[in-house]
This record gives structure tokens, C-alpha cells and sequence, in this order.
């Protein structure tokens, strides 16, 4: 089952994620030193590389699109967060691939949102979060920073400053669905990511069985994985 963390009052939340990142020291005892992390086979010409440890990600899609980039690591055994999303399906996720009892929800973290992130941030090494307002691209490198640190990847619903790319929904459709009838055969979706200027495009079935499949490996960099 995956763990909902409560942001009222922030006392007891910030009480809960110390508690947290404690279990999660004492479970693995471990720091993510990865150079990158796996993403799913229908992703990777996307992310060829994987994503890259110590950045954020702008993502302009679906919430089907940030569960499908979360799948891969947390089938290699990596603890996710997601924070901001009370709309995040537990039963869609774990569709997806995505491992409950190594997932940890904030549905709302509160007007002081970036210190949550923070938060999640010193301890997951994924983080997927839907910002309630800008953040200031001072807040942003101070995260950054905590990112490298770390070796962590912030997925950002939206936009985001000095992102390491984004990643960008451009057509959808669904097959195999009638007015009020039918099952979901195909669902679609033409992405684009934009990596600095260097632009790839892919289209992706999230409605096939290869959604599920293994992993895309890549190259580490040293030993282990956080927390």
C-alpha cells in the first residue's frame, strides 16, 4: 500500500517525512549514486540516456505520461514520490508498473510546497509534483542544487525552470472505444522532447502490453541506489 503523508499541520508532516527517510535509511541503507535512471522500452527514444540523475524534467502531458516515466525506476526497486496530485490513481499507477509500497503521496503539500519537495527530494530519488504556483528560479537552483546532490529527478507537471528538458504531448487517441461500449485497445499519445534544443519524437501506446515491459537499462555511474 502506498504511504499518504498529511501536510496539516506542516509540523506533523515534517515529523512524518524525518520518520520516513529514517525507515527508508534503516530498509536500504543505501545512497542513489546513479549516473541516470531507466526508463520504459516505448520511452527510450525519448530519453536514450535515461534520465539523468541531479535534474528536473518539464512535463506537458497527460498524468498517464509522468506514471509511465516513474514505472521503470521503481521496477528496478526505487522509491517514489509525488506530491500536489490528489488526483493520482493508486489502481493507475500500479497499472503502469509502479510499485505501491515504495510510493509516498502528498496529495496536497501545502502553501509551502517547495519545502516539501525539499523534503522528498533529500530522501527519493524520484519526485513527481504538479506546482500549485511558479517557483522563482532562485527557489528552483537551491532544489538544483539538493537534485545534484542527491542524483535525483524531479518530474514538474508544468513548467520549470532551468529544466533539463521538456517533454511535450502533441496528439492523442484512443482505439477500440465506442459511444458507450467497447474495451481500450490503443491509447496513442505523439510526444516531443525538447533536450536543450535538441528535439526527439516518439509515438507511445500506454494501453500496450510493451508499456510493461523491462526496463530500458543504462549505464550507472558508481554503486547503489537511494535512499
Amino acid at each position: 500500500m502506498s504511504l499518504a503523508l498529511s501536510s496539516d499541520p506542516a509540523a506533523a508532516a515534517a515529523g512524518q517525512l524525518r520518520e520516513l527517510q529514517e525507515r527508508i535509511h534503516t530498509l536500504q541503507g543505501r545512497r542513489n549514486r546513479q549516473g541516470s535512471h531507466p526508463v520504459l522500452p516505448c520511452l527510450a527514444p525519448l530519453f536514450p540516456a535515461g534520465l539523468r540523475g541531479g535534474a528536473a524534467y518539464s512535463l506537458d502531458t497527460h498524468l498517464s505520461v509522468a506514471m509511465a516515466l516513474l514505472a521503470a525506476p521503481s521496477a528496478e526497486g526505487q522509491w517514489c514520490g509525488v506530491a500536489g496530485i490528489p488526483d493520482f490513481g493508486a489502481e493507475a499507477a500500479a497499472g503502469f508498473g509502479i510499485a505501491l509500497d515504495r510510493l509516498v503521496l502528498v496529495p496536497d503539500p501545502g502553501a509551502d510546497w517547495l519545502a516539501t519537495v525539499g523534503a522528498l527530494v533529500d530522501v527519493l530519488p524520484l519526485v513527481l509534483v504538479r506546482p500549485p504556483s511558479a517557483a522563482r528560479a532562485g527557489e528552483a537552483s537551491r532544489l538544483a542544487s539538493r537534485l545534484r546532490e542527491r542524483s535525483g529527478v524531479l518530474l514538474v507537471l508544468g513548467p520549470w525552470p532551468q529544466s533539463e528538458a521538456t517533454l511535450s504531448l502533441t496528439g492523442s487517441s484512443w482505439e477500440g472505444l465506442g459511444r458507450g461500449h467497447g474495451h481500450l485497445a490503443r491509447h496513442l499519445v505523439e510526444l516531443r522532447a525538447n533536450h536543450r534544443g535538441r528535439v526527439r519524437t516518439a509515438t507511445v501506446d500506454l494501453a500496450s502490453p510493451e508499456t510493461l515491459a523491462l526496463p530500458v537499462r543504462v549505464p550507472r555511474q558508481g554503486a547503489g541506489s537511494r535512499p
